[in-house]
C-alpha cells in the first residue's frame, strides 16, 4: 500500500511547489516592474538601447568597415549574455531578505524564492533576446542565425550557468555580507573577460587557454557560432561549462538550504 501512494504524494508536492513558484514570479513581476510607465517592457528597451548605441558608435567611427563580423549581432549576443550571468546574482543577493516573511508559510522555502526571481529574469532576458533578434532581422540589421540549434543550446547553457551562479553567490551573500561587496567589483572585472566584447580567436596563446577557464566565454562563443559561425573560428567546450555549472548548482543548493534554515529558525 505505501508504494501505491508514494507517486501521488510526489506529484502533489511537485504541483504545490510549482504553484508556489508561479505565485512568487507574479509577485516579483509586480514588485520589480510595477503597473505604471512601461513596466515589463523596460526589459526589452534597455538591451535595445545598448545594442543600437553600440551599433551606431561603431558605424560612426568606421569599425564596421574593418571586420566582416556583423556588429549588431555581435552587440546583441554579447549584451544578452551579460544580462544572464551578471544580473541574476545581483537579484539573488536580496532574495531572502526581501521575502523572508513569506518563508513562515509552510510551502514556501528559500529555494522557491530564489527560483521565482531567477526564472523571471531568465524568461525576460530570453524574450528580450528573441524579440530583438526578430526585430533587427526584420529591419535588415542582422541576418537570421546560421544554426538556430547552436544558439538555443548556447542560450540554455548560459541561463543555467547564470542560475547556478546566482544560487551560490546569493545564498552566500545572505549569510556573509562581505560576499556581496566582493561580488560587485568582481563582476565588473569578469564582464570584459566573459566573451561579450571579443571573439576567442583573436586572443593569442597561452592567454587564450587561461581565458577559456572562464565558463561564460564558452556559452557566448556558442551563441555567436550559431549566429555567424561561418565568419570566424569558434572555440568553446560546452562539456566543461556543463560540469562547472553542475558543481555550482550543487554548492548553491547546499548554501541555499543553510540560509533558509537560519531564516526559519
Amino acid at each position: 500500500m505505501p508504494l501505491s501512494t508514494t507517486p501521488c504524494t510526489i506529484w502533489e508536492s511537485f504541483a504545490i511547489q510549482r504553484r508556489v513558484i508561479w505565485a512568487l514570479i507574479l509577485r516579483e513581476m509586480i514588485t520589480k516592474f510595477g503597473r505604471k510607465n512601461i513596466g515589463f517592457f523596460w526589459m526589452f528597451v534597455e538591451p535595445m538601447m545598448f545594442t543600437i548605441g553600440v551599433t551606431c558608435l561603431w558605424t560612426i567611427v568606421g569599425m564596421h568597415k574593418n571586420s566582416a563580423i556583423p556588429i549588431t549581432a555581435f552587440a546583441l549576443t554579447g549584451y544578452s549574455c551579460v544580462l544572464l550571468w551578471r544580473t541574476m546574482p545581483s537579484l539573488a543577493e536580496s532574495a531572502i531578505k526581501m521575502n523572508s516573511p513569506l518563508m513562515h508559510h509552510r510551502n514556501v522555502r528559500a529555494v522557491d524564492i530564489f527560483f521565482g526571481r531567477l526564472l523571471l529574469q531568465a524568461g525576460g532576458a530570453t524574450m528580450s533576446f528573441v524579440i530583438l533578434g526578430i526585430f533587427f532581422t526584420w529591419i535588415g540589421w542582422i541576418q537570421p542565425p546560421e544554426d538556430p540549434l547552436k544558439v538555443f543550446v548556447g542560450w540554455i547553457m548560459m541561463a543555467l550557468f547564470g542560475m547556478s551562479l546566482a544560487l551560490f553567490v546569493g545564498s552566500l551573500a545572505h549569510q556573509y555580507h562581505p560576499v556581496a561587496q566582493i561580488w560587485h567589483p568582481l563582476s565588473y572585472i569578469l564582464m570584459p573577460l566573459s566573451g561579450a566584447g571579443f571573439l576567442v580567436e583573436i586572443i593569442p596563446n597561452p592567454e587564450r587557454q587561461y581565458l577559456l577557464l572562464i565558463p561564460m566565454v564558452h556559452g557566448c562563443e556558442c551563441i555567436r557560432d550559431g549566429y555567424f559561425g561561418s565568419l570566424f573560428k569558434a572555440d568553446y567546450n560546452l562539456e566543461y561549462m556543463g560540469i562547472f555549472t553542475l558543481v555550482l548548482f550543487i554548492l548553491g543548493f547546499i548554501e541555499v538550504e543553510k540560509a533558509g534554515k537560519k531564516v526559519v529558525h
